[in-house]
């Protein structure tokens, strides 16, 4: 499905260059949208899609056999959607405020080592709803005929709805908590593409957690969040911008 959407989104345009001998990708376009990137101030949104993981830091412990191996995450494939602010402040330099949602889905398996009677509490399962704040700058290069690089980097936070934050059970009732707020740096790299009649511009970024998302068990010597350290989320972002 999402090689279907991409193909897709592509196919438009394409197809939209393709209607003239001089298409976006031919040796001599026609130059599209020649003065839209000169507004001061422009908007757009963006579909796309996401995968997360969990960068996780240990407490050392090792006079205890049970934290001989580290916790393992499976991840999931989420999706994003959400609306693009672009102020230019510069020919070459953009502010860009992309607020969104986005749904990740990850599982975390526990060592055997820890001993767990049950092979549920073994796993637990988080799946996490984001409404993330990025505040973002774009390098732009120099644009060659209808395409044109860039450049993203900036900080982010992130709402987790999800978060059970303000639980008072923990994982000895099977809820695994994380925090409401956590902060993230955010860096990446795109292409704008000029069509006709809307420029349509691919992105890859990384977010990287800055603050520690767990919150800990009544217990200190839980063995699900006893030797943790720090648990930071981290994920790899596809977007598809239209503007």
């Amino acid at each position: 499905m999402k090689k279907l959407i991409v193909l897709f989104l592509l196919s438009i345009v394409i197809k939209g260059s393709a209607q003239n001998s001089d298409g976006i990708f031919s040796k001599n376009p026609i130059i599209n949208l020649e003065n839209y990137q000169m507004k001061r101030v422009y908007f757009g949104f963006f579909l796309g899609f996401n995968s997360y993981d969990f960068k996780i830091d240990y407490k050392v412990m090792e006079t205890d056999p049970r934290y001989s191996s580290d916790i393992q995450t499976d991840k999931s494939g989420g999706f994003n959607v959400g609306l693009v602010t672009n102020l230019r402040l510069h020919e070459y330099i953009d502010l860009r405020f992309e607020p969104g949602l986005y749904v990740a889905f990850r599982t975390l398996h526990y060592p055997p080592s820890i001993g767990f009677n049950n092979s549920s509490d073994a796993i637990r399962e988080i799946n996490s709803t984001y409404i993330n704040f990025p505040l973002l700058l774009k390098f732009s290069a120099l644009r060659t005929g209808n395409v044109r690089p860039y450049l993203l980097g900036g900080v982010s936070a992130n709402l987790n709805l999800s978060s059970n934050a303000k639980s008072l059970d923990d994982n000895l009732e099977e809820r695994f908590r994380v925090k409401s707020w956590t902060t993230n740096y955010e860096v990446g790299f795109g292409i704008d593409i000029f069509s006709e009649y809307f420029i349509f511009s691919p992105s890859i970024r990384g977010q990287f957690g800055i603050s520690d998302e767990l919150i800990r068990d009544k217990d200190p010597n839980s063995p699900w969040t006893g030797n943790i350290d720090a648990m930071k989320s981290r994920g790899v972002l596809i977007n598809f911008t239209f503007h």
